[in-house]
């Protein structure tokens, strides 16, 4: 609105300054909300200048390769950490069950078999127990050695002296 157009319309002075003013407050807000909305359109049209040339299709490709890839580290790790606590388990079952050489007794233990079992603990018992019955010598004694004491004085009777001598000797070697 121009104050030309007021003044032909014969008003006050006064009148055309009060109503100058009214409108210059709406031209005012209404110039400020169209400045905003320019900005915010510059932005926006430089936000999808960045994007230009970049292939939608080829980033989900890439996602979905990293997501994969993100399962598979967790699948490894978690099967790490399954292989780590049953060596510690069977380490320990073997020491417990008093074996001479763990390698050795582990070589003989069907290991793979132990890994799939769900109740780990009392098969690796049992394994054990078997390797333990057929291979003794790779376990240490839970008997107590026979000990042989000296016999106070002379003996005549050399039968039984004989006698407690492969006694002695039977105990040693376990043959009894």
């Amino acid at each position: 609105m121009k104050r030309k157009f007021l003044e032909d319309l014969k008003l006050e002075k006064e009148t055309i300054d009060k109503i100058m003013d009214e409108h210059g407050k709406d031209v005012t807000k209404l110039t400020t909300e169209r400045d905003n909305f320019k900005n915010q359109y510059e932005t926006a049209q430089t936000a999808l200048k960045g994007f230009e040339g970049v292939d939608v299709n080829e980033l989900q490709t890439k996602i979905s390769t990293l997501n994969t890839q993100l399962a598979n580290k967790d699948t490894e790790w978690q099967g790490k950490l399954d292989e780590l606590e049953f060596s510690g388990l069977l380490k320990d079952a073997v020491k417990g069950a008093g074996a001479r050489n763990d390698k050795a007794v582990i070589a003989l233990l069907d290991v793979a078999n132990l890994k799939k079992s769900k109740n780990r603990q009392a098969d690796i018992t049992t394994a054990l127990e078997a390797v333990k019955k057929d291979n003794a010598y790779l376990f240490q004694d839970s008997k107590t050695p026979y000990v042989v004491s000296r016999t106070e004085g002379p003996n005549q009777n050399t039968a039984d002296q004989k006698d407690q001598a492969n006694a002695a000797f039977r105990s040693l070697f376990g043959k009894e």
